[in-house]
């Protein structure tokens, strides 16, 4: 799973940069966010893979804060990257006409510029309001890795508690606020849609739409089960679990979701894989 989904998301970036026909705004964010899903599983799974196949679970406190602030950083990425591409299909579809001027190369650099920055400062603040705190329990986290709500359980003292809470509006508040902006773009699509007088028009038009859908459902359902999950008796273990399903499935159904659902994105890879084990066919 780990392989395929470095694979998958180097085959989208590798067929977006070799395909001319997809140098578009919409196909630069998608490779951006292939990037992002690359760099987040780096930053986790192969600690998580270690950890599995070894006996010495350990983890240095540096290791543990880098690996706090990459999850965060690029966990703040994706849901940027996701919002601003909501934003683009808003423009194609409610002004197209405007689309090549609000959407130019160094707008949608910029655009991707801003994601990273942001993400890399929610990182660095959600990381240094952990570690500033006492941890004076016991040093054994429950948890596959360093995640920020099994490492709060061991802090002591009596900032713990505004500073749990502290951290989980951060994280709610960037993921409802992106999801906000997400919600109202689709309502202008989904009404510039109903105006559309064919059927086969209004079809054509959604399918643009179907796999940052997907991929939005994806990512706030996941991240929704930790973050507004009801106070209760959840045990050690499923609480692992959720996570665990967050951080590997994320960045692994991605593309395929994109692989299926965007039929120009599929002829694309279908036309690489030609030219590489065909390149003599006619």
């Amino acid at each position: 799973m780990y392989l395929f989904t470095l694979l998958g998301n180097l085959l989208i970036m590798v067929t977006i940069w070799r395909e001319p026909s997809l140098h578009t705004p919409m196909y630069l964010f998608l490779c951006a966010l292939s990037i992002s899903e690359i760099l987040f599983t780096v930053a986790i799974t192969p600690r998580m893979l270690i950890d599995m196949l070894s006996n010495h679970h350990s983890i240095t406190f540096v290791a543990c804060a880098s690996q706090i602030f990459f999850s965060f950083t690029f966990g703040f990425t994706h849901s940027f990257l996701l919002m601003i591409m909501g934003y683009d299909r808003y423009v194609a579809i409610c002004h197209p006409l405007c689309y090549n001027m609000l959407m130019s190369p160094r707008d949608c650099a910029r655009l991707v510029s801003w994601c990273w920055a942001c993400g890399s400062v929610m990182g660095m603040m959600v990381t240094l309001i952990v570690f500033h705190l006492t941890f004076c329990r016991s040093n054994e986290i429950h948890h596959f890795g360093c995640h920020v709500l099994a490492l709060l359980k061991l802090a002591c003292g009596k900032e713990t508690a505004p500073v749990t809470m502290v951290v989980i509006m951060v994280c709610v508040t960037a993921l409802l606020g992106c999801l906000f902006l997400i919600v109202l773009s689709y309502v202008f699509i989904m009404a510039a849609i109903l105006r559309i007088p064919s059927a086969e028009g209004r079809h054509k038009t959604f399918s643009t739409c179907v796999s940052h859908l997907t991929i939005v459902v994806v990512h706030y359902g996941f991240a929704s089960i930790i973050y507004l999950k009801p106070k209760g008796p959840h045990s050690v273990d499923s609480n692992t679990l959720m996570a665990t399903t967050y951080t590997v499935f994320t960045p692994f159904l991605s593309p395929i979701i994109f692989s299926l659902r965007n039929k120009e994105l599929k002829s694309a890879i279908k036309r690489s894989f030609h030219r590489i084990f065909f390149p003599l066919s006619c």
